[in-house]
């Protein structure tokens, strides 16, 4: 697999995720805050920050070897390691854009639920297309 192929793998998964990941904090920003700019602010705010921090994750999953292990426990391991590096930039936003680090933490605790199940979801669609994939091994897995 060349990299030219990964990259554009990796910037459209970038940005698929982006969207859903930042609909999901928008809804609960307004839910928790009460307010639907603070959602769209930190929702707003995150597009940038997630999308850096993304694309770095999955360059550096990469490395790992994508042809060698394709499996459950792996896509179960980059949701456990994109959530943490996700929660804390949420976050950390949440707290500097309300001013309240108990908004930030509420806020950041409800989207670990819910990011990891949505997170997991899309890593197994994305693992059913060959989308910037020149030979995929197993598509069942």
């Amino acid at each position: 697999m060349t990299q030219d192929f990964l990259i554009k793998r990796h910037l459209a998964k970038t940005m698929t995720w982006r969207i859903v990941g930042s609909i999901d904090t928008m809804v609960i920003g307004w839910i928790i805050s009460g307010n639907p700019l603070i959602g769209l602010s930190i929702g707003g705010t995150e597009v940038i920050t997630k999308m850096i921090f993304y694309f770095l994750h999955e360059r550096a999953w990469a490395k790992y070897g994508y042809k060698k292990n394709t499996s459950v426990k792996r896509h179960l391991a980059k949701t456990i390691s994109w959530r943490i590096i996700g929660t804390i930039d949420t976050t950390l936003l949440a707290w500097i854009i309300t001013g309240d680090p108990l908004v930030g933490l509420k806020i950041g605790g409800v989207e670990v639920v819910t990011k990891m199940v949505l997170y997991y979801l899309h890593e197994r669609v994305w693992h059913k297309y060959n989308f910037g994939v020149e030979n995929k091994l197993d598509k069942n897995e």
